[in-house]
């Protein structure tokens, strides 16, 4: 019987059978897909056959998930779980909440509250990154509910995180960058803020921009070497893309003489600023 369920656990095609559990004089526990029958001997003890049980009961199997309740809410992109594992969500990020001596990010406050209601009472599973850990050693994963909701996906439809794609995981891509152009064309959550409109190039200074930043510009000049090219917008500023990516990139050369928008975080090195560009979703056209 034990076998019976090993195979219910792992076979998807019986996903929704009804599995029935009792125990037998012994205490000893059984397990059938048919409901108060097992098997048994006779009184010789030879012959086997089956015999009725009252007290079956029918129990929840979920095949192939493990399930587990949210213990502690970071922010919008990150918890903890019941068993003690900080998850750092993938494929997005949402502004900061206030920790230590930083301030709050715009949005930060509204991303955390909103997956603080979401995930109350709630049971949640993982699909794990291609890279399972960050340098936080925080467990790197989409998360889901039992109603199959996918809350990645959902935090960005809603406007509170903004697509930050690290390859190699390049899981649910194109939904997550559909989502986040459905919601910055509604002008939803982050996308209405004045702190996250685009800023042009030429309003940069050597000070910067603090956090998650979306600066646009004219590529005056490519440039390319072993590891990386070089998108240059001008003396000041550079967004970088790393050479063992470029074939998720259309030919860059194109960029060349165009506007676009690029987004991310910004680099401060000897006065000069640039941006690691990680994947074309952080690249943006100006029609």
């Amino acid at each position: 019987m034990r076998i019976l369920l090993v195979l219910l656990l792992c076979l998807p095609g019986w996903v929704n059978a009804e599995i029935y559990e009792w125990q037998d004089t012994n205490g000893s526990k059984h397990f059938s897909d048919r409901q108060g029958w097992w098997k048994c001997r006779n009184r010789s003890g030879t012959d086997a056959t089956e015999c009725p049980v009252a007290d079956a009961k029918i129990i929840d199997i979920k095949p192939g998930y493990d399930f587990f309740r949210v213990k502690a809410v970071y922010d919008g992109d990150t918890v903890m779980l019941e068993d003690g594992r900080k998850i750092r969500f993938l494929g997005i990020n949402t502004p900061e909440i206030q920790h230590r001596d930083k301030l709050a990010d715009a949005g930060g406050g509204e991303a955390k509250r909103w997956l603080t209601d979401k995930l109350k009472n709630a049971k949640v599973r993982l699909e794990i990154g291609t890279e399972k850990t960050d340098k936080y050693d925080r467990t790197l994963a989409h998360l889901f509910t039992e109603n199959k909701e996918h809350i990645n996906l959902q935090l960005v439809a809603a406007g509170l995180a903004a697509v930050s794609i690290y390859p190699p995981d390049l899981h649910y891509v194109n939904e997550l960058v559909k989502a986040q152009d459905q919601a910055e064309q509604a002008k939803l959550g982050i996308w209405a803020r004045p702190e996250y409109a685009a800023i042009p190039v030429t309003r940069l200074t050597e000070v910067g921009h603090p956090g998650w930043t979306r600066l646009v510009g004219k590529v005056v000049n490519i440039r390319k070497t072993r590891k990386s090219v070089y998108l240059e917008f001008s003396d000041a500023f550079e967004a970088r893309i790393e050479s063992q990516w470029l074939d998720l990139f259309p030919d860059v050369n194109g960029y060349l003489g165009k506007t676009i928008e690029v987004r991310g975080w910004l680099n401060k090195s000897k006065g000069h600023l640039s941006m690691l560009i990680r994947h074309p979703s952080a690249i943006k056209e100006n029609p």
